[in-house]
């Protein structure tokens, strides 16, 4: 978290003061990097002292529409910006969309049609709202400005940077020294990033620290236009359930915001105890006082981090699907897990169909069946001794099985499919 020495106001009301600080303190939980800090005082005071609220930015590529807790890191920011007053808005980039990111990708992105790109921002305007006050956030679209652009401007904001800066960029940087192309489309994502902060005037970017170059951009764009710089307000990533990689669908470490109450309580308690305070602090909207008790009580040995992670697996539920469906959660958590119970309900699959001659293939039927991301995810899961058929582990992840109708497969700890033959 950033730190910060406040030099003495100019104007020397306490109440000012006081609540500068109370904002900076808020705005800097579990921050990674504000640049520069100086920047982000000096616009906070011309905020109070003229009662004029920030302009706060947040840029969405509609890539990957289903939100987890790793996107929901720098929504909870922008949220605690929304209740100190100040006014967000979200950028959905249909028009940055179609390029995508090179943000982190050893090669050049598919690009997404346009109906892709709009079908995208729309779920993720679905999912926004759990987060965020909808009636104090602006939604826009960046093609509103982007497409209207000539070449002739566009000519002219390429001019404003070198191919050294974007050589900077890591993902670029290894590209050109590995031989791997680069498409010079992708060189233009970081300009037009950056020219959304120009548009709307942004007071703040925010982003992941991954974003760092393109919120930098940004900056520079708008001293070329003859703006006061943005301040770029980088939160850290989250890793995934993993406990390593950054926390992606992809992966299948995630936890997903839309994903039923029962799904996400289970995975939130399989979180690492090294991580969970990470996650209490960045993924829940719990104090920073009670999260310090709470991590008193696990160093003092006072708290069992099972405990704890419960407290954290049901605000967390609570915080997508409400308390009623939280306290569900947990009470179905604590019949499987401590009475050994099965569930209440058990999701059904009708398997018939994928039978040939009475058998499939195990990797096959939990992919279907919604047990695992990919076939090959099922063989890792296998292989891992976390599959069970009636109760007994499955080793051979090459097996071929006759599935016996309403036969109980379990995987890991909290998926349970009931099979139809």
């Amino acid at each position: 978290m950033a730190e910060f020495d406040l030099v003495a106001w100019e104007d020397p009301i306490v109440d000012n003061d006081a609540l500068l600080r109370e904002q900076l303190a808020v705005i800097t939980r579990g921050c990674f990097e504000i640049i520069p800090e100086e920047d982000l005082i000096k616009k906070l005071k011309h905020s109070i002292l003229n009662k004029k609220p920030l302009h706060v930015k947040l840029g969405l590529d509609p890539t990957a529409p289903d939100l987890h807790l790793g996107h929901t890191v720098v929504l909870h920011k922008l949220r605690q910006f929304q209740e100190l007053g100040h006014h967000v808005t979200i950028i959905i980039g249909d028009f940055t969309g179609r390029i995508g990111d090179p943000t982190g990708k050893s090669e050049t992105r598919k690009q997404l049609s346009e109906e892709e790109v709009l079908a995208n921002a729309q779920t993720y305007r679905e999912q926004l709202f759990k987060i965020l006050d909808i009636d104090k956030t602006d939604v826009v679209f960046n093609s509103k400005w982007l497409s209207n652009l000539n070449f002739q401007q566009v000519i002219e904001l390429a001019a404003k940077t070198t191919l050294a800066r974007m050589l900077e960029r890591d993902d670029f940087s290894k590209r050109f020294k590995e031989n791997l192309p680069i498409s010079v489309h992708e060189l233009f994502y970081p300009l037009m990033q950056g020219y959304d902060s120009v548009a709307l005037k942004a007071d703040v970017e925010l982003g992941g620290t991954d974003q760092k170059f393109n919120l930098l951009m940004g900056r520079t764009l708008q001293r070329e236009f003859g703006q006061e710089p943005q301040v770029a307000l980088m939160m850290p990533i989250l890793e995934g359930l993993d406990g390593v990689q950054k926390m992606s669908k992809s992966l299948g470490n995630y936890i997903g915001i839309n994903e039923p109450p029962r799904e996400i309580y289970g995975k939130a308690m399989s979180i690492s105890d090294d991580l969970l305070f990470r996650y209490l602090e960045l993924a829940t909207d719990l104090p920073l006082n009670e999260i310090r008790s709470l991590k008193t009580g696990y160093e003092n040995g006072s708290l069992h981090p099972k405990d704890i992670k419960m407290r954290l697996a049901k605000k967390i539920v609570s915080m997508y699907h409400g308390v009623e469906a939280a306290q569900e959660a947990e009470n179905e958590f604590i019949n499987i897990f401590k009475n050994k119970d099965l569930p209440d309900v058990i999701p059904e699959y009708s398997a018939g169909y994928l039978l040939v001659n009475g058998q499939i293939w195990l990797p096959k039927l939990l992919f279907e069946a919604g047990l695992a991301v990919s076939t090959s995810d099922a063989r890792r899961l296998i292989l891992q001794g976390a599959v069970k058929i009636e109760g007994k582990k499955a080793e051979d992840p090459d097996a071929y099985i006759a599935p016996i109708d309403r036969m109980i497969i379990k995987v890991g700890k909290r998926k349970f499919v009931r099979i139809l033959v």
